[in-house]
């Protein structure tokens, strides 16, 4: 059993560091009410932590090259844990999306280094198992973020969704220092500041246009101006990388269709599985009035299916094609999203079950192949970058994905409270920021009494057609990804065997390996 303590130490973090993206979904009406937050501030304190593990992945991978895997795992934890605290102690929602960045920067550089270790401490079939539970715990751990967040906020407070992160912590860098060895530095590519820094820049203002748009309307100087600026770091980042002798990222490797598609499919798994659970939150809580413990138990069918196929799948599935795996993955996710999209104003949180278990099984098919099949897809020298450049895309497209499905949502309540709410609803967009802000409760209250019963209704109405509408793009986008998965995603070639004679100096010079290691 000792030789899967260190694979223990890489997956506390993983799960970790992944469990916070979406451990704050059933924490948000509370944390609205104690830190009085908008609507945008808590799509932000999503969405930043998201935005920076996407933003500097990249990076994070190629400073571990130059100075150690292990070591840079270790400080992603030691900052990750010192952030977390902050988080807990934050009296505002400033500081809070500050903190939460800061945790993005820890988690980076935790999920860039967490495939090179495995690679580097297991070999032959013990990699395949070693990856195979570290895909499961990457399944279900996203899957499994409210759930814990609603135990947590209920029971003790919403802090504590923070605060639980620093023992955890300090048990997996104790496990790494103790069990993972330090391998020696490679010969790794030097850190592309200029490249990092257009990237940052262009996601960064791409999603904050995304998230203001509503309040500087989509046609204003300001949002025009966000995405204006987004596509100009873009092309600048396009410009740098194909100058760079060391890119970030080798434009090159989107040669092969395989890989594109791998990254488009890796960008829309996110958006279609994961990004609209703060909605269904937000409507479980607000509008159903059930706690952050049963709103969060309500998305247990898709973590509890997430994390049982996801170990069976990467198993029994590991000679099937990339191909026909992420490709079901994504459209099962898909189907589950269009199914959630029967919701109405009368649906309880039964509604969602049979949809977020179909999802759950697309994310445990799809995820545990997502990271190897890229790897596959390139020349063994490019297998870290192409590992970085998933995770990457799953990331920003869990940042995308909350805000263009909040523009969604707010969308679907604003057209509703117009459409049914001619007379009682003086200013449909300010109710349905009020609403989208969990606020459902005080619109209603501080309605004439002779208005309430209607009010209420229409609240159900409204949020029912902006779950419909946000399923809807969720659902559309997970079979794209699917499509272009099965379209795009092919098989690697295999590598020709050696002969006889290489084979035989090859055994001959390879150095035995004490029993008990690796």
């Amino acid at each position: 059993m000792r030789k899967w303590l260190p694979l223990v130490a890489v997956c506390l973090g993983t799960f970790m560091l992944l469990v916070d993206v979406t451990i704050v979904v059933v924490a948000l009406p509370d944390m609205a009410e104690s830190l009085h937050t908008s609507f945008a501030d808590l799509q932000w304190v999503m969405d930043i932590y998201a935005l920076a593990l996407a933003a500097l992945l990249l990076g994070a991978g190629a400073l571990a090259d130059r100075i150690g895997h292990r070591r840079v795992y270790v400080a992603g934890l030691a900052l990750f844990a010192l952030a977390s605290l902050a988080c807990g102690l934050a009296t505002g929602p400033q500081a809070l999306i500050v903190f939460r960045g800061v945790q993005g920067i820890g988690g980076a550089a935790m999920l860039a280094t967490t495939t090179a270790l495995i690679s580097s401490i297991y070999h032959g079939r013990d990699r395949g198992t070693a990856f195979g539970a570290w895909g499961a715990v990457s399944g279900a751990a996203s899957a499994a973020g409210p759930i814990m967040g609603g135990l947590l906020t209920e029971h003790l407070d919403w802090r504590w969704i923070f605060f639980v992160n620093l023992p955890i912590s300090v048990l997996a860098i104790a496990m790494t220092l103790r069990f993972v060895a330090a391998a020696p530095p490679r010969r790794g590519r030097g850190v592309d500041l200029p490249g990092l820094a257009a990237f940052t820049v262009a996601a960064g203002s791409a999603t904050y246009a995304l998230i203001k748009g509503n309040d500087y309307g989509w046609t204003s100087a300001a949002t025009l101006g966000l995405f204006g600026l987004a596509a100009v770091a873009l092309i600048a980042f396009l410009l740098i990388e194909t100058r760079r002798e060391q890119p970030l990222l080798d434009l090159a490797l989107f040669r092969g269709p395989s890989f594109s598609g791998l990254m488009v499919a890796a960008v829309l798994l996110s958006v279609a599985a994961f990004s609209y659970l703060a909605y269904t939150s937000l409507w479980l809580q607000s509008v159903r009035g059930m706690g952050p413990v049963a709103a969060g138990l309500a998305c247990l069918p898709m973590s509890a299916a997430a994390f049982l196929v996801a170990s069976p799948a990467a198993r029994f599935l590991h000679d099937v094609s990339p191909r026909w795996t992420i490709g079901a993955g994504l459209l099962l996710i898909g189907t589950g999203a269009f199914l959630q999209a029967t919701v109405d104003a009368g649906s309880t949180w039964t509604a969602l079950v049979p949809g977020l278990a179909v999802t759950g099984a697309g994310v445990g098919i799809a995820t545990p192949v997502l990271a190897s099949a890229a790897m596959a897809s390139v020349a063994p020298e490019r297998g870290g970058m192409a590992s970085g450049a998933v995770n990457t895309a799953r990331q920003l497209g869990n940042a995308l994905g909350i805000a263009v499905l909040g523009v969604v949502f707010h969308s679907g309540l604003a057209g509703a409270l117009r459409d049914k709410g001619a007379g009682a609803v003086a200013d449909p967009s300010a109710t349905a920021d009020a609403l989208a802000g969990g606020q459902a409760g005080a619109v209603v209250a501080h309605a004439a009494p002779a208005q309430r019963e209607l009010l209420g209704q229409l609240v159900h109405e409204a949020f029912a057609a902006g779950l419909r509408q946000t399923f809807l793009v969720s659902g559309a986008l997970g079979i794209l990804g699917g499509l272009v998965a099965l379209a795009l995603v092919r098989r690697p070639a295999k590598p020709a065997a050696p002969r006889p004679q290489q084979a035989g100096r090859t055994a001959q010079a390879a150095p035995a390996v004490p029993a008990g290691r690796g």
